[in-house]
């Protein structure tokens, strides 16, 4: 969310720059600093060969997998680098000395399953899954003829009071259940949750008392045991309804859906005990049918009953209309779909849900929709342990109210769970993988389109010489998009069509600066130009509910979107401008209509034009997407410039949120960000998106409905011929060597969208999750963790926020930021220790989020990130006690988070200016943060996701922001292609986002995963925080920074000594949280 957060002045606490002590790696004595050192490029013959990077099958002590102790490599011979300098940065030295290395033992379990036994005995009869049918088996059918009996079972681990089925089938893994539970345990006690009513009433809870199981912990799938107390536990899930629409026979599978937090709903304890455990893996839901279900409507049966007397009236049945909705540990997973008015509904609905969480039991709630909110009829709990040791729980089994007895006599619900562990998930365990086989991301609504071509960037400009030149691996020298002159030039260049979608679009903003010639040359213009040309030109920016223009009465926004500035510009052109409103459906509450009017937005960030095809084929789709708006504020290049722009390139584009009040002489925010433009089939199916929700926010409401017309704003491509169609529009064949495969996804939900079926069995065969009234695609989400569960070594992440998995966390588990993303890392980077591999993970985010940091909203994101940054961080420790490794490795030896900065020394001697306010502070000290607007992922330097969503609730649920995105990689430049280390377009961009932030590159960050690598970055980072605290002003020639938070080696995250606020400006650096929850942070 582009969030600027701008409220009252409040009492700054007032801080100059503190001294942070720099401590060096313990571990690798660094040369000082101020040693010239060899940078890139280098000759290609330099390079090692591929048999330096072995593949990752083979057991060697090499790089591609890091075992320890670490290999010893001759250091790099400093005199095989030619020496440069980029924009003044001076290369500190590579590290050249690592210390020894323990070596470490291989840890065996019996009990319950161990990542050792997977890795070396792999499950024989689990095949090679094909993405798109691994979970398809159709449910065996239920006889309606009559009910099954039912009968208690006694067990010594789960009490008296579970009641199993009969006719239920428990299919064992015998290779699950041979392990013993004998290793220490790593992950934090599940903490009571605390009562909170906000929706719905209260679940019933399994009513078994289930006696405490002794233990110890693990952090891998081993089991760990915990007493949830008595307090209550918080469930999130979307409440479903479709009214009137009536399930048939048909079976339906939903892939891997993303469902996590939606609306709160308490759910009573059960006030058992039962053994937690790790579930880390999918989930194969069925849901069948269920029968004899009580009515809930007896009221309105009762008042029907009354009118039904009347004469001529008709009677109609007025009972129940069930759904079931699926959780675990606070979350909601899945839910069917909404059948009217039915005792006895039929379901056949069938989901495959990624899951990392600790839980005791599994439930399945049984709701009745109501108009206001839903009732709860019963639940269905599952033990977890069950399902654990490979057990398929399938069957009849009674619906149970909140006192433990059956809802009503013979009430019964039918499904069926099996657990696939992650071990077993082949998918999962090769990265891209090699040949043509692989089908990219499964479970989301565009599929992988192949054939295209990808230009990524960083930043909105890139000027010739302002980054490291660096050569891949087929010797050709990686390129440095420009991308607003990219954007300009295809608008001036398009012949039939350009469509923007923005969160805000600005039509003053100048897309080229460094050209004489187009100095006065502005986006409105251009865009205004080409429509007199017959250029059919779109606009669909999200309409600012607090900016409006009535009677003459005008109103910027909170936001400062522009969005009524824009309009009034292209008012009298034949540049159409559409604002749309985030707005919920019609059979929404007030409430929920209010919020998502008020609080969620429009975000997504698209380009689309018409451009040659060449060889006088006509014309084709290429889409521009990331997180660049085309408005103030988001020019920028490499060099990050605070004040000596001020005049020129920025003269009319000063953008900085964080002062309140005079900002004359004051830095402006430096702005980073990426973005890439698709040419080739993926490109078509952005311009569907865009089709998508034009017509949907195009289409009449209110009294306009009775106008006749037809907005035929939308160009039919189908039937224009000049343009070829998506199968035709290839720039490259399959087998191009510099070809790319790109999928787009989105968060979005049928709110604002034309096009999603209306029958819900049609829309979970297109991978669309079912929410209150509406249909949500969640592909990001489904991305994101598809691409962290296929990490072989590293990941890089930027993003403006990175918030997710309170399931997980120490306190506030009930707050709903779901998403799996931060638990999916710390899980990856526990399986590699217990391994005996290297894994690294280096996340970047700003320093503070957009607007005033001591801002409440901004305190409680930065707190919530906290939330997330222990939780991480205690996972990986507690993973290192487990191998016998936290005496020789840190947490931060595997993860890592940090920010931008930068500050520019004076060019004018003389006296510092007296500071008293923020706005003094920071041009007495002469520096600020450089925001991360970024929305990227890079897994092994062969996989790449960029777009608009951040990691968030609001961008990764589905029904809050409206998000897109693309994952690209090329087929010819991946682990499974080479057997080493990828060196295409993905490790180009990477390495040029490092040259940029670091200054300088090195042999180390060629391999980002190794223990080198991560103490080398980490160091320079520190000594850059150093930098940019020390009383001193200087130069800054790097920009990277060490977040500022103290990590210590047992994970525990701490505000830094002496600093515990943010220099100049203020405000908590781990935030605060003093109000009731909501919505609007997460």
């Amino acid at each position: 969310m582009d969030n600027n957060n701008h409220y009252p002045p409040p009492q700054y606490p007032y801080y100059p720059g503190y001294n942070y002590p720099h401590v060096p790696p313990q571990s690798i004595p660094y040369p000082p600093l101020n040693v010239a050192q060899p940078v890139y490029p280098r000759p290609p013959s330099l390079y090692p060969p591929e048999s330096y990077y072995p593949p990752p099958s083979v057991s060697q002590p090499e790089l591609s997998s890091y075992p320890y102790p670490a290999p010893t490599r001759p250091p790099p011979s400093q005199a095989d680098y030619s020496y440069q300098q980029y924009h003044g940065y001076t290369a500190p030295p590579p590290s050249l000395a690592s210390s020894t290395q323990p070596t470490l033992h291989t840890l065996g379990s019996s009990h319950y399953g161990s990542p050792y036994h997977f890795n070396h005995h792999p499950f024989e009869r689990f095949g090679a899954p094909n993405v798109h049918h691994e979970y398809t088996a159709p449910a065996p059918p239920i006889s309606s003829a009559a009910q099954p009996t039912l009968q208690t079972f006694g067990s010594s681990h789960y009490g008296s009071s579970h009641h199993y089925p009969v006719n239920s089938h428990l299919s064992y893994q015998d290779s699950l259940s041979s392990v013993s539970d004998s290793s220490p345990h790593s992950y934090p006690p599940i903490d009571g949750l605390s009562n909170l009513s906000l929706s719905e009433p209260s679940a019933p809870a399994s009513p078994a008392h289930v006696p405490l199981l002794e233990g110890r912990y693990h952090s891998g799938p081993l089991p760990r045991i915990d007493n949830l107390d008595g307090s209550g536990t918080i469930y999130y899930h979307p409440n479903n309804s479709f009214s009137g629409l009536q399930a048939g026979n048909v079976a339906i599978q939903t892939v891997a859906p993303y469902s996590g937090g939606m609306e709160l709903v308490p759910v009573s304890s059960s006030g058992t005990s039962l053994k937690v455990l790790l579930l880390h893996g999918n989930l194969d839901i069925w849901v069948k049918e269920a029968r004899n279900l009580p009515n809930m409507d007896m009221f309105h049966k009762t008042m029907e009953d009354v009118f039904n007397r009347l004469p001529g009236s008709m009677s109609r049945q007025t009972t129940s209309d069930p759904y079931v909705t699926t959780t675990i540990a606070g979350a909601t997973i899945a839910r069917t779909y909404v059948i009217s008015n039915d005792e006895n509904p039929r379901w056949m609905q069938n989901f495959v849900v990624p899951v990392a969480h600790h839980a005791g039991e599994l439930k399945f709630v049984v709701k009745d929709d109501d108009v206001v909110g839903s009732q709860i009829i019963g639940t269905v709990s599952i033990p977890v342990e069950k399902l654990y040791r490979g057990e398929k729980v399938e069957g009849t089994f009674p619906i149970l109210n909140s006192s433990g007895k059956p809802c009503k006599a013979g009430a019964v619900l039918n499904v069926s769970v099996q657990y696939n562990p992650i071990e077993v998930l082949r998918m999962y365990h090769h990265g891209i993988g090699p040949g043509p086989i692989y089908e990219g991301v499964p479970g989301t609504y565009f599929p992988l389109r192949k054939g295209g071509r990808v230009t990524l960037y960083q930043d909105a400009h890139a000027p010739d010489g302002s980054l490291p030149n660096l050569k891949l691996g087929n010797g050709n020298w990686y390129v440095h998009g420009k991308c607003w002159r990219d954007i300009f030039d295809a608008i001036g260049k398009a012949r039939r069509l350009i469509y923007i979608t923005g969160w805000s679009v600005w039509h003053k903003v100048q897309l080229v600066r460094d050209d004489s010639s187009l100095s006065n040359c502005t986006l409105g213009e251009l865009l205004r130009t080409k429509s007199q040309e017959g250029v059919r030109v779109l606009l669909l920016v999200w309409d600012d509910p607090t900016s409006r223009s009535i009677l003459g009465y005008r109103s910027d926004g909170v936001m400062q979107t522009h969005d009524e500035e824009t309009r009034r510009f292209f008012k009298h052109s034949s540049v159409r401008v559409l604002l749309c409103p985030r707005v919920a459906g019609k059979r929404h509450s007030w409430v929920k209509q209010k919020e998502v009017g008020t609080i969620y937005t429009h975000h997504q960030k698209t380009v689309i034009v018409d451009v040659d095809a060449g060889y006088n084929r006509g014309r084709r789709i290429v889409s521009f997407l990331g997180g660049l708006d085309l408005c103030d504020g988001r020019y920028d290049t490499p060099r990050h410039s605070l004040f000596r722009t001020l005049q020129t390139l920025h003269a009319d584009d000063y953008h900085n949120p964080t002062y309140v009040g005079d900002t004359a002489g004051c830095p402006r925010e430096p702005w980073h960000d990426m973005h890439c433009k698709i040419d080739g089939p993926a490109a078509y199916d952005v311009l569907t998106n865009f089709e998508e929700r034009w017509l949907k926010a195009s289409k009449p409401h209110g009294i306009k409905k009775l106008k006749s017309s037809y907005d035929d704003s939308l160009l039919g491509i189908d039937r224009m011929p000049e343009i070829l169609s998506l199968s035709d529009a290839h720039p490259v064949n399959d087998d191009d060597p510099d070809g790319w495969h790109v999928q787009v996804f989105r968060s979005i939900d049928s709110n604002s969208v034309k096009g999603f079926p209306k029958d819900p069995k049609d829309a979970t065969k297109q991978n669309l999750v079912c929410g209150k009234n509406v249909l949500i695609d969640t592909s990001i989400h489904t991305a994101y963790v598809k691409a962290i569960r296929a990490a072989q070594h590293f990941i890089y992440i930027e993003n403006q926020y990175f918030i997710g998995s309170s399931f997980n966390w120490n306190q506030n588990k009930d707050l709903g930021a779901n998403n799996l993303i931060p638990m999916e890392i710390v899980l990856k980077i526990s399986e590699k220790i217990r391994a005996h591999e290297r894994f690294a993970a280096y996340i970047l985010i700003p320093m503070w989020p957009e607007g005033n940091p001591t801002g409440v909203a901004t305190q409680r994101i930065l707190f919530w990130q906290h939330k997330t940054m222990q939780m991480m961080y205690g996972t990986i420790y507690k993973a290192l006690v487990e191998a016998g490794l936290e005496n020789d490795y840190s947490p931060q030896d595997y993860l890592n988070f940090f920010c931008l900065g930068n500050r520019e020394a004076s060019d004018i001697p003389g006296n510092q200016p007296r500071a008293s306010n923020p706005q003094g502070l920071s041009r007495k000290n002469r520096r600020f943060m450089i925001y991360i607007h970024s929305k990227g992922m890079i897994v092994d330097d062969e996989f790449v996701l960029i777009g608009s969503a951040n990691i968030n609730e609001r961008s990764m649920e589905g029904s809050r922001d409206t998000e897109i995105a693309m994952g690209a990689y090329q087929p010819y430049h991946t682990w499974g292609r080479r057997s080493s280390s990828p060196q295409g377009e993905v490790y180009g961009y990477r390495m040029s986002l490092w040259g940029e932030h670091l200054g300088f590159l090195e042999e180390t960050f060629t391999r980002p995963e190794s223990v080198e690598c991560v103490r080398r970055v980490r160091s320079l980072a520190e000594a850059n925080w150093k930098q940019y605290v020390s009383p001193e002003v200087t130069e800054m020639s790097a920009h990277l920074l060490k977040y500022p938070v103290d990590v210590d080696r047992t994970g525990k995250v701490r505000p830094l000594p002496g600093c515990e606020t943010f220099p100049d400006v203020g405000g908590n650096i781990v935030g605060s949280f003093l109000a009731i929850q909501e919505n609007l942070t997460i």
